[in-house]
């Protein structure tokens, strides 16, 4: 345990953002199942309303820095695919 106050508040600061990152990935994570499942129920107009969502959800997480920018890019990148490929 850190005797330092200074350690000691680094400490809180890092369990409330890693906190704040676990919430916001997971949020992410649920907006791509939701493209997914509309892909794999072959609902072209569902998917797509969940794209956007999805697209809005990882470029806000990248805003934030929780994902790097060519992560994010990556995963926009296939989600976009997998709901042409509907199309």
């Amino acid at each position: 345990m850190a005797n330092i106050k200074s350690a000691i508040k680094r400490i809180d600061v890092t369990k409330r953002q890693t906190l704040r990152n676990k919430s916001i990935k997971s949020a992410v994570k649920t907006q791509i199942k939701k493209v997914i499942v509309a892909v794999e129920n072959k609902d072209a107009a569902a998917a797509q309303t969940e794209l956007r969502a999805a697209i809005k959800s990882i470029s806000m997480a990248t805003s934030k820095g929780i994902y790097h920018k060519n992560t994010a890019a990556r995963k926009v990148s296939r989600l976009t695919k997998l709901v042409n490929e509907l199309s």
